[in-house]
């Protein structure tokens, strides 16, 4: 079956090479993909979920998730990155389908060009969505401060607008989580210039402090209970960051695949009368495996995200279990294409500076990005055996 047949690309060919040819330079200096960045905002690419009415392209989450797997499989990194943006572009967009206008100001400002962060992860706070280590202290006037720190904040170069989760404790008896949007030109705000991780360097993931950082009352959007909730945005934030992430390690496993069978074309065998390993029958079974594995993926991603698009989905157990069974199953899949891709391509993959060396390293972002493997399984077993007896 293959990759999906696209349909009104927004990225063109050209644009890809160059993206490709930056990637290991990026990735050798640890530095930020700040050309590739450039060329994807001429390019319209970070409007592309955003409606046309609000200055976007009007893309559908199937045709961008589509995008990004080509992104990805040309510089994941840079795929990773934009990813963040695009999440919160695709929560606002389907909020306000659903006639929730809450974010309404986001789809207004991504339109203008802002850009988008995603200040969500915090050391040792495993509930992601529904708990938080940032304290969020209310305002008199109905804002909030925040005062904590967010880690793997991925376009920390660029964002100029970041979303993030606290923990009102001003009533003990009611803790609530509170989700709101800072200015990065507002006081408070301090990226550390601490990313020098062994993949997605380009990404520049830093960690932002946040010391008192003012989300204005405008800029408060949600005050939740601690705990799983179905409310539509934290349920936005989830199919939106499953579907697109898992639309970036297809595109890293697609690139491995292909990487593999060029590998089998070039390298030859002495065994084999000097023949390619092409023509290698353990090769070719490792090859056909790689193309089973990856042929699988692609249809899964297109169904849920256009089960998003089209608001057929139901919140509940069974969807959860597919947005994270889907985004465990993706980030498996390309790290066992990478690994096969090794052995097919030899030795000379272990260069350092050979591509799928790289793509080896940035497959392990995948175990770190939610739903991790723990989670997925957890959430599979609820949806078919009932929560764990309290």
């Amino acid at each position: 079956m293959g990759a999906p047949e696209q349909t009104q690309q927004l990225l063109s060919d050209e644009l890809l090479a160059g993206i490709r040819s930056r990637a290991a330079g990026y990735d050798q200096a640890n530095s930020f993909f700040t050309d590739d960045l450039d060329e994807l905002v001429a390019a319209g690419y970070l409007r592309a979920l955003v409606p046309t009415h609000f200055g976007g392209l009007g893309r559908t989450l199937q045709q961008t998730a589509r995008e990004q797997t080509r992104l990805a499989a040309h510089a994941p990194a840079t795929a990773l990155a934009v990813c963040m943006h695009l999440i919160w572009t695709g929560v606002a967009t389907s909020l306000h389908a659903q006639g929730d206008h809450t974010l309404d100001f986001l789809l207004e400002e991504a339109g203008r060009g802002e850009i988008f962060g995603f200040g969500v992860s915090e050391p040792g706070n495993d509930l992601v969505l529904f708990g938080s280590r940032t304290d969020a202290l209310p305002q008199p006037d109905g804002g909030y401060r925040f005062t904590g720190t967010k880690v793997f904040t991925s376009l920390s170069p660029a964002w100029t607008r970041l979303g993030v989760l606290g923990l009102d404790q001003a009533n003990p008896a009611e803790p609530a989580i509170v989700w709101a949007f800072l200015d990065r030109a507002d006081a408070g705000i301090r990226v550390l210039e601490d990313w020098n991780t062994l993949g997605m360097r380009a990404s520049q993931s830093q960690s932002t402090v946040l010391e008192g950082a003012r989300a204005r009352p405008d800029r408060v959007v949600r005050r939740l209970p601690v705990g799983p909730n179905a409310d539509p945005l934290v349920a936005g934030i989830f199919a939106n960051f499953e579907i697109l992430l898992s639309a970036v390690y297809t595109g890293l496993g697609q690139r491995a695949l292909e990487l593999a069978v060029e590998g089998a074309h070039r390298r030859t065998s002495r065994k084999n009368d000097g023949r390619t390993h092409a023509h290698d029958p353990v090769a070719r079974w490792r090859v056909g495996d790689l193309v089973i594995t990856m042929d699988g993926i692609y249809p899964q991603i297109d169904a849920l995200a256009r089960a998003v698009d089209e608001q057929s989905w139901q919140v509940g157990p069974a969807w959860f279990a597919q947005l994270s069974g889907l985004k465990y199953r993706a980030t498996q899949n390309a790290k066992f294409v990478v690994d096969t891709a090794v052995q097919v391509v030899g030795g000379s993959a272990y260069n350092a500076n050979s591509e799928l060396a790289r793509l080896y390293r940035d497959v392990l972002a995948g175990f770190f990005n939610p739903s991790d493997a723990d989670s997925a399984h957890a959430t599979a077993a609820t949806s078919v055996l009932g929560p764990l007896d309290v």
